[in-house]
C-alpha cells in the first residue's frame, strides 16, 4: 500500500497500491459492511431492512408535495444510520416506523398526516381532525415554525434556516 486516505463522508477509504509482482499502481475503494439489524413484523415475521422499500415510503407519502429529493434521501439515510448505531440485531417495525413518522413530520407536514393516517389505521375523520388540531397546537406552540408557511401558503424553503437544516439538527 502506498497512501491511504478517507473519502467522502468518511465512510470510504482510498487506497492506492503497488502490485509486488509487477510495480503497477492501482486504487481501491473501502467501505465497511455494517449489518443493519431484522425488522420484526407485527406478525412476528423477521425480515431484513430494506432501504429500497423505505424510500418508497417516503415517495409515497411525499408524492406532489414540494421536497427536495436530496432531503429524503437524507432522511432515509438518518434512519439506516439509526438502526446501525443502535446496536441491536432486531428492530420492531413500530419503532422503524415512529422514526419514519419523525423524519416525515420535519419535512412535511401533510406527507406525515398521509403516512400516519395508514401507520396508526385512523377509522374515522374524528382521529384525522384530532391529529391536525395537535399539529396545529404545535406550531402555535412554536414546535414546527417551519411547518407553518404551509398553512399561511407561503412559498419558503423551510430547510434555508440554519436551524432546521437536516445537516444542523440537533439528535
Amino acid at each position: 500500500m502506498v497512501d491511504s486516505r478517507l473519502v467522502g463522508e468518511g465512510d470510504q477509504v482510498r487506497r492506492r497500491r503497488e502490485c509486488q509482482a509487477c510495480s503497477e499502481r492501482f486504487t481501491t475503494f473501502e467501505t465497511v459492511d455494517l449489518a443493519t439489524p431484522r425488522i420484526i413484523k407485527n406478525d412476528g415475521n423477521r425480515q431484513p431492512f430494506d432501504e429500497d422499500r423505505l424510500r418508497r415510503g417516503f415517495l409515497r407519502a411525499l408524492e406532489k408535495r414540494p421536497v427536495e429529493t436530496a432531503h429524503i434521501d437524507a432522511a432515509v439515510e438518518r434512519i439506516r444510520h439509526r438502526l446501525i448505531t443502535k446496536g441491536e440485531r432486531e428492530v420492531a417495525s413500530r419503532e422503524l416506523g415512529e422514526w419514519v413518522m419523525d423524519e416525515l413530520r420535519n419535512l412535511d407536514e401533510v406527507a406525515y398526516i398521509r403516512f400516519a393516517s395508514v401507520y396508526r389505521s385512523f377509522q374515522d375523520v374524528n382521529a384525522f381532525r384530532e391529529m391536525v388540531e395537535r399539529m396545529e397546537r404545535d406550531t402555535l406552540l412554536g414546535r414546527n415554525d417551519h411547518q407553518l408557511q404551509l398553512l399561511t401558503g407561503e412559498n419558503i424553503d423551510p430547510f434555508q434556516q440554519d436551524d432546521l437544516h437536516p445537516k444542523n439538527r440537533k439528535r
